[in-house]
């Protein structure tokens, strides 16, 4: 339930505010001075305050900038008999709610309450919500690969130079974009995500630039696009790889000039916004197929990054477990596993095709499936035993060092592809019963 507090020294304001918010379902209390106000609240956290200005002892702008000053949260509604500008000014400054003149309206006074009660859980909420967020793109590791790639975001966060990440899938190319945006001058302002992989082709471009009404069939009303919600802020376009030429084209001259034109339309938009781009493609060797064109990878590869695979810092694993075991133990009530030296070795001497996701998706699923507290090597799921990437010189025979790539190349498609053999054939470019031969004759036993 609420609570309230109303500071006021007029006996008779005290009295009827603390009935009439009791009649309304609050819990109220009422002091006559800042000093008393000051105590109450050591006592006890109080949604919203009543607070008078004109009080004995320490005034009520006084008293709201010494509540401020001893981290209160409480929203504060001002009240004054003497109300002017300066007076509502200097309040709204010291972060009050509302200013509100006496004499007082009863119904008016309990609505503004009931807006600053609104108001404040709605900024809690927000302010849980950033929380978790943080929490969820927090980067883990220690190694010196991670500590490089903390500086360089450090450096590179302020400007508003592009940035073009590589990585394999499930290094974390998201995160570091996000941790981009996090350091930069434009934090405040939206982080638009497309990924251009997931939006069907005949749609792609209208989701970065938008369109107008009747633009083609189905576009029954105009819609913004990506670029222009990012104007000001920082646009973030995930596998700029898989871009078609025509959408590469309208990118470039984003970058270029800042502006652009609505699918359906001949009105140019002007936008401002820091691109930050991500591919787990090469991107030289597109262009030299023909897939991407060079002057769009010139204006997008400014800053590059490359992110490291998680088999090139392993070192990484154990405080990476311990992130990913203590969250999804705080997501599902359970108390936090604790595995064992074993357990841990274990997971260091596999490859981690999947990279980071792959081991957070293997340690949901102990938290999640494992009865015990324990977690010993024999407790972890199958695929994270695997022996670790083969290096093709460790093989006497051409045969053996193929066999050993292609074993390796399979089990990658296959973890990508969440463990379904039609979608890594589809994504190999083979039959699907070609592949399952492959498999038998390799001996992969597919554990998706």
């Amino acid at each position: 339930m609420d609570s309230i507090l109303i500071v006021d020294d007029e006996r008779g304001i005290r009295d009827t505010l603390r009935a009439v918010m009791e009649d309304e379902g609050f819990v109220a209390d009422a002091v006559a001075t800042g000093e008393e106000c000051l105590k109450a609240l050591g006592k006890r956290a109080y949604g919203c305050i009543l607070l008078d200005v004109w009080l004995p002892g320490i005034d009520g702008l006084e008293t709201l900038k010494q509540l401020r000053a001893a981290g209160s949260e409480s929203a504060v509604v001002i009240i004054s008999g003497h109300g002017n500008v300066e007076t509502a000014v200097r309040a709204t400054k010291l972060g009050a709610f509302d200013f509100i003149e006496k004499p007082l309206s009863i119904e008016k006074t309990v609505l503004t309450v009931r807006n600053a009660l609104r108001q404040q859980r709605l900024e809690r909420i927000n302010a849980d919500m950033a929380a978790a967020l943080a929490r969820e793109y927090t980067m883990v590791g220690e190694s010196v690969a991670m500590r490089a790639l903390r500086k360089q975001i450090s450096v590179v966060a302020p400007t508003d130079g592009r940035v073009l990440i590589y990585g394999e899938s499930g290094t974390g190319k998201e995160l570091v974009a996000r941790a981009i945006h996090a350091e930069s001058r434009r934090a405040a302002a939206p982080f638009i995500e497309v990924n251009s992989a997931a939006i069907p082709e005949e749609l792609i471009e209208s989701e970065l630039f938008g369109h107008v009404k009747g633009a083609f069939t189905g576009a029954t009303a105009a819609k913004k696009g990506k670029f222009e919600l990012a104007d000001g802020a920082t646009i973030f376009l995930d596998e700029v790889g898989d871009m078609s030429p025509k959408v590469q084209a309208k990118v470039l001259r984003v970058l270029e000039e800042q502006r652009f034109e609505p699918v359906g339309s001949g009105t140019s938009i002007t936008v401002d916004v820091r691109l930050i781009a991500a591919t787990n493609k090469r991107l030289d060797v597109e262009i030299e197929q023909g897939n991407f064109r060079a002057d769009l990878f010139y204006r997008l590869n400014v800053i590059p990054f490359e992110l490291p695979p998680l088999r090139e810092r392993l070192e990484d694993v154990t405080l990476l477990v311990d992130y990913f075991n203590l969250n999804y133990s705080t997501a599902y009530a359970r108390k936090p596993k604790e595995f064992l030296p074993e357990a841990i070795e274990d997971l260091q001497s596999y490859s981690w095709p999947g990279n980071v996701r792959e081991l957070k998706n293997t340690i949901e699923r102990v938290v999640i499936m494992h009865p015990g507290m324990i977690v010993s090597a024999s407790d972890l799921p199958p695929h994270g035993k695997e022996e670790p990437p083969a290096a093709s010189f460790r093989f006497p025979s051409f045969k053996e060092a193929t066999d050993a790539y292609h074993r390796e190349f399979i089990q990658r498609k296959l973890e990508e592809a969440e463990g379904n053999v039609s979608r890594a054939a589809e994504m190999m470019g083979v039959d699907r019963s070609h592949l399952y031969r492959r498999m038998r004759a390799l001996g992969i036993q597919n554990r998706g």
